[in-house]
């Protein structure tokens, strides 16, 4: 634990030092666009041509492009001109030959509920590497600071961002693009952790990106349930929950069992007690799904459950659910358990797992505070995408693909595919929770 403790005082100072030193890199300065100024002056003002500036700046080459006062855009040396003081092989900051080099660049700061998330998904990592190096590995990591409202481009031209083999980030959409020029530029790796819109994991070969649009995962999900309960009857309950966004489920669930030829049956969550009970079979199995994730509604769908097959016990009948529900599994585990309910999910949250007890009595020992009651647990999340990632460069170098990364995952497990010539990694691992009628929890990994 000392050895931990002593990690993370050491990152603390390279994060504090890495703002104050000395912007010496592969480019002369960074320009601020002033009202009305053109790509073409501004390369005229510097001596460079519009080749030069546009290769400096790769989003300037992108259809629709147009210049904004405000932007900050990278100034290149000229052809010819060697940049000052610029290191020749290694950053300022001593990393050990042979060292892996790592980056964070989130939001890590005490400021709000990112900030806090995200400072204990770094810390997460932290204990990833102190894991790593009890194996041998040499690692060093650099971490920045770049909340919601940070220009990223400051970060970027930070001496150490160059020599980074890898980077963890970043959390907000707007910073993703100039990241992914960054690191295709560079030849690094760059693992999106989390919930973004864009699409340049599609053009960028150097991305992974862990979590997917909701059309993309309830796309993976249709197909597994499509394929698994094609012998059930399927009962639809409208819940009449307007605010519901689990329409793009139901609605493509429905478009595929019609298409398999699967009988669907759609109830309503007002439904007098006869008219629920004639969207079930007394033949085959009984799969219910409801098109909202809320609590409420799940709760009066129980107690509609139970009173179906009090009256009507011969009934066979399963619940498949959101990954919410995780959340209300406490709450409702007897019930989950008696519908045999199946849970989509990206992770699952073993309290009762002996390594996550382990886990979470080490976080506590090294930060003197236990992690945040979310889910997914950032600091297992954290813990698990280095395990996976940096375990993988190690194993595989550069031909790393994330399909084989690191060791056994505590909580999140990942599968990478490329889907597109040309473009980056997406995650396609799925799991279906199921809570089987003896009370016990097993896991489908798809």
């Amino acid at each position: 634990m000392r050895h931990l403790s002593r990690l993370i005082l050491a990152l603390a100072f390279v994060m504090a030092a890495s703002t104050v030193m000395a912007q010496t890199g592969k480019w002369r300065e960074m320009h601020r666009v002033k009202s009305k100024e053109t790509i073409y002056g501004i390369a005229r003002d510097y001596g460079l041509t519009v080749e030069e500036l546009v290769k400096a700046n790769p989003d300037m080459g992108a259809p629709g492009y147009t210049l904004k006062k405000g932007d900050y855009i990278f100034i290149p040396y000229t052809s010819g001109q060697a940049p000052k003081d610029t290191p020749n092989t290694v950053p300022s900051v001593q990393v050990p030959d042979g060292a892996l080099r790592v980056g964070v660049v989130l939001p890590l700061h005490n400021v709000d509920g990112d900030g806090r998330r995200m400072l204990e998904y770094y810390r997460g990592i932290l204990m990833a590497c102190e894991d790593l190096k009890k194996q041998g590995r040499s690692i060093a990591v650099n971490a920045w600071n770049v909340p919601i409202d940070a220009d990223i481009y400051r970060t970027l031209v930070k001496d150490e961002m160059q020599y980074c083999d890898i980077i963890f980030g970043p959390l907000y959409s707007k910073q993703v693009k100039p990241l992914s020029y960054f690191v295709k530029d560079h030849g690094m790796k760059l693992v999106i952790p989390f919930s973004i819109t864009g699409d340049d994991v599609d053009s960028n070969p150097n991305i992974f990106q862990v979590y997917q649009s909701p059309e993309a995962f309830y796309g993976m999900v249709v197909n597994h349930f499509a394929y698994r309960y094609k012998d059930y009857n399927i009962v639809v309950v409208d819940c009449n929950d307007r605010s519901s966004d689990k329409g793009v489920f139901t609605f493509s669930l429905r478009k595929k069992l019609e298409e398999r030829g699967i009988p669907c049956a759609v109830t309503n969550i007002g439904s007098s007690s006869g008219m629920f009970a004639r969207a079930f079979s007394a033949v085959k199995p009984n799969m219910v799904v409801l098109n909202t994730a809320r609590s409420p509604e799940l709760s009066t769908v129980l107690d509609m459950l139970d009173a179906l097959t009090g009256e009507h016990p011969e009934l066979k009948v399963s619940l498949f659910g959101y990954t919410e529900w995780l959340m209300y599994a406490t709450h409702n585990l007897d019930r989950f358990c008696k519908y045999d309910t199946y849970i989509p999910s990206n992770f699952y949250y073993n309290a009762y797992s002996s390594r996550v007890q382990a886990f979470e009595r080490r976080y506590e020992a090294a930060f003197k505070s236990e992690m945040m009651d979310y889910l997914p647990r950032f600091a297992l999340t954290g813990y698990d995408h280095a395990m996976f990632f940096i375990g993988g460069l190690f194993n595989h170098g550069s031909a790393f693909n994330g399909v084989d990364g690191g060791n056994d995952a505590l909580q999140t497990p990942l599968r990478f595919v490329k889907p597109r010539s040309g473009g980056g990694y997406r995650n396609e691992s799925l799991l279906f929770v199921h809570y089987n009628p003896d009370k016990s929890i097993s896991i489908i990994n798809f």
